[in-house]
């Protein structure tokens, strides 16, 4: 990779501002990523999940839980310190039109009936999260300034 592209994926056109989406968005998904991966807060590990993503035709279901979930708790990760927050954001998007589309979609839009709109919310942040990146709090600052 050239500098050039090294300057485009840590850059920042965001403040100090991005912090406060950044942070609780990044434990959100990464909660759910524990879920699908360990069985963490109340969530039911790679087997269960699977065998869930199976019953969806997400298949081979292991393998499916296993992405969704590392997608989730990494991305979570990478968003809550900053780190490599636009290919974050971007693994974070497809999981979430994934999770939209194939799981929420056809129940409409309220979560009372386990429709989109969290899913949607989150969308939103990490389409956000790509088009500005990671702000001024954040280690992604620190590896562009170093990059310039």
């Amino acid at each position: 990779m050239n500098k050039a592209t090294l300057q485009q994926i840590f850059s920042t056109n965001a403040g100090f501002s991005a912090l406060a989406l950044r942070v609780p968005v990044g434990i959100i998904f990464a909660a759910h990523g524990a879920q699908k991966l360990f069985g963490w807060f109340g969530g039911y590990g790679l087997e269960g999940t699977g065998g869930w993503m199976e019953s969806i035709g997400l298949a081979p279901g292991v393998l499916m839980a296993f992405l969704a979930g590392a997608a989730e708790f990494f991305g979570g990760l990478a968003l809550v310190f900053g780190v490599l927050t636009r290919p974050a954001a971007v693994t974070l998007i497809i999981a979430m039109l994934v999770a939209i589309f194939k799981v929420h979609f056809a129940n409409g839009l309220f979560m009372s009936n386990n429709g989109y709109e969290f899913g949607l919310a989150l969308l939103a942040a990490s389409v956000s999260l790509l088009l500005s990146g990671a702000g001024k709090a954040s280690i992604d600052a620190i590896i562009a300034k170093k990059l310039n």
